[in-house]
């Protein structure tokens, strides 16, 4: 059975405002302005109209990352995977990124120490103060039965917990681990995040994407702030 759903947000634009009007009739200026801009190595680029929030989107898709400073709504689904969404509360800029596995050869935002230090790097770019940045950390599911040698979730989940503490950079809320997908919202002005659990029985899409990061994984050695629900 799925959980309830604790909240649903009030949409973020006025539906009658000339923006909202604007999108609605075929997207913002904004939307037209960050499909032209170039982008980065790394850098998401699928960007939308959400009908159900009235707001320009991007997707991160895995192993890209999105920084920016006004309540656009950053999303990505999530397995196995880690999004992490760091914000910096005082100069009110944040960014996700979404990880497939905690380590791997080469420079891929695929690999979580890579897009750690991309984000933060890239927030840091932006204006961003490492001493006033905090996370909120999603994804981890095990959506894969029987492959718990593998425990891709776990690993990932252990690993951006580390991260941070090393980092110092608090965690100040995380909706990890379990049996369920996920689909973030992140604002990245406001530092608000929302996560609806999906549910197991649909997760076909999800499935092929940790198939895909166990293949690549190999055993690992022995040795605050609030969530929506939407």
């Amino acid at each position: 059975m799925m959980p309830p759903l604790l909240q649903s947000p009030a949409p973020l634009a006025n539906p009658a405002s000339p923006a909202s009007a604007a999108s609605a009739l075929g997207g913002s200026a904004r939307l037209a302005r960050l499909k032209a801009a170039p982008r980065k190595p790394g850098e998401a680029s699928f960007f939308y109209w959400d009908a159900h929030f009235r707001n320009d989107a991007v997707k991160v898709l895995p192993g890209e990352y999105f920084v920016f400073d006004e309540d656009m709504l950053i999303t990505t689904t999530l397995g196995s995977c880690i999004a992490a969404c760091i914000w910096d509360r005082d100069r009110r800029i944040g960014g996700m990124n979404h990880f497939m596995l905690p380590e791997g050869s080469g420079d891929s935002g695929r690999y979580g120490s890579y897009a750690m230090e991309l984000l933060i790097n890239e927030l840091m770019k932006k204006g961003a103060t490492r001493m006033t940045l905090e996370a909120k950390i999603f994804g981890g599911g095990a959506v894969i039965g029987g492959m718990s040698s593998i425990n891709v979730g776990e690993r990932n989940t252990q690993f951006v917990i580390d991260y941070l503490q090393t980092e110092r950079i608090p965690i100040v809320s995380r909706d990890v681990l379990e049996i369920y997908p996920r689909k973030v919202c992140f604002l990245p002005a406001s530092g608000k995040a929302m996560v609806k659990r999906l549910a197991p029985t649909h997760a076909d899409a999800f499935v092929a994407q940790d198939r895909m990061a166990a293949q690549k994984a190999v055993p690992a050695t022995t040795g605050g702030g609030s969530v929506d629900l939407f």
